[in-house]
């Protein structure tokens, strides 16, 4: 592991239950993130959640690993079953997310961040 992946991580924990309010108000980030021990589905050993949400509340985007039902993209098979996977939430829409580092999983959120809010460009 490079420093710089170590200080990304540093960085990514440290921002477990901090929470920011951007474009006056209009949003709020949430970052929630934990060592766990590694397993076959979090084989990084890291449990995230980082959302933006609407000035409602309601969350418009998330990059996340926590349990959710998970059905395979074959319509033939039909799980559902609850397992932890990582995976990237906007608006309705959940797709795989492919965690690497820390460091590319705070650069790949801040900027749909800045897509979302169609700001900072």
């Amino acid at each position: 592991m490079s420093q710089s992946t170590d200080f990304a991580l540093t960085t990514l924990l440290d921002l477990d239950g901090h929470q920011f309010t951007i474009e006056n108000g209009e949003y709020t980030i949430k970052f929630v993130a934990n060592l766990v021990e590694p397993t076959e589905n979090t084989p990084h050993g890291v449990r995230y959640s980082l959302t933006l949400h609407d000035k409602t509340g309601v969350r418009v985007l998330g990059y996340d690993n926590c349990n959710h039902d998970y059905r395979p993209l074959s319509k033939r098979q039909h799980v559902a079953r609850k397992i932890e996977w990582d995976h990237r939430h906007h608006k309705d829409t959940v797709t795989q997310y492919n965690f690497s580092t820390a460091a590319n999983l705070l650069e790949d959120f801040w900027e749909d961040v800045r897509r979302v809010v169609g700001r900072w460009r």
